[in-house]
């Protein structure tokens, strides 16, 4: 009996189902079926009562189980303790990302931190969906918006203020909005997700919250693509400060409307269960925090009107 074996175990009784626990765990089916039935021979008892649909505990596995996660858990930490001793952290990141986020400013930072810390080791989902623990090959999730499911662990990385911007190509040709109602005049550019389409913009103003349903020809599932069409002079877009700060801080992209602050946003990163936050989990949220509030200040040095609290 493995001890990845185990691990199979404690992933099958997790989610209920073999094959909800071989896609998180990046394996075939019938090699966590095997992995299972090997557990069940070397014990002597059956942990799983099988239906057509799901898997429950046996009253065995019942039993098994509790001491099986603690075990697994002393040695976690015991090999931990032993690398902490050399001051090495290692492990495998196993993140899912946003697309604009993940591919434009996220992956370059993961390249230093891999630099500065060489035993870890990163698997990037990038898409720009709905976190699912159970569907996707993810231990991790930087996303938007704080979590609404009581029984994830999250830690907060910062407050994202959210920009109105346009390229200067755009301004050029269709001047840039000198009032909030000039707005209805442009072509907004929007982010869909499932069949929810985001062209309901919500701003604070003098403290006010406001709203503007706008008009637009473009509409995509993948915020980089909502970027990129700003960047090209497609229209206005409202963007995380973080997505277009690269985009603003080089003059590909200029922020409109500065008394009025698009509706703010937070960035979390999400672990589905408190065994998830391992060391190298940490040291990725204290790197995530570090750059966020680095990237912030130099927008605020650039006269980008950024809000003291999202």
């Amino acid at each position: 009996m493995l001890l990845d074996d185990l691990n199979v175990v404690i992933k099958v009784a997790e989610f209920r189902n073999i094959t909800a626990a071989a896609t998180h765990l990046n394996m075939r089916t019938a090699t966590a079926s095997a992995a299972v039935k090997r557990v069940e021979q070397a014990v002597g008892a059956e942990l799983f009562v099988r239906t057509t649909r799901s898997l429950r505990l046996s009253s065995a596995g019942e039993r098994f189980l509790p001491t099986c996660e603690q075990a697994m858990s002393m040695l976690k930490n015991a090999k931990q303790n032993l690398k902490g001793e050399t001051g090495v952290i290692e492990g495998e990141l196993r993140l899912g990302l946003s697309s604009d986020l993940g591919r434009n400013v996220i992956a370059p930072w993961l390249d230093d931190f891999m630099n500065e810390h060489a035993k870890i080791s990163v698997k990037l989902n990038l898409n720009d969906s709905n976190i699912d623990f159970y569907r996707d090959p993810i231990d991790l999730a930087l996303r938007y918006g704080s979590p609404d499911d009581a029984s994830v662990y999250g830690f907060k990385i910062c407050d994202v203020p959210r920009l109105l911007v346009a390229s200067p190509s755009y301004i050029s040709t269709y001047s840039a909005p000198e009032q909030f109602e000039d707005l209805q005049a442009h072509n907004g550019l929007f982010y869909q997700l499932h069949d929810k389409v985001y062209n309901e913009w919500e701003f604070v103003h003098d403290g006010k919250p406001l709203k503007i349903k706008m008009q637009g020809n473009r509409t995509a599932n993948d915020g980089e693509m909502v970027r990129k069409w700003a960047v090209a002079g497609k229209g206005v877009a409202v963007k995380s400060s973080l997505d277009a700060c690269d985009d603003i801080l080089n003059g590909r992209l200029i922020t409109l409307l500065p008394d009025y602050q698009p509706k703010p946003t937070q960035l979390w990163l999400i672990c589905p269960s408190r065994q998830s936050i391992t060391p190298a989990v940490r040291l990725l949220r204290d790197m995530l925090k570090t750059r966020c509030a680095e990237c912030l200040v130099r927008l605020k040095e650039s006269s980008v009107v950024i809000p003291d609290k999202g």
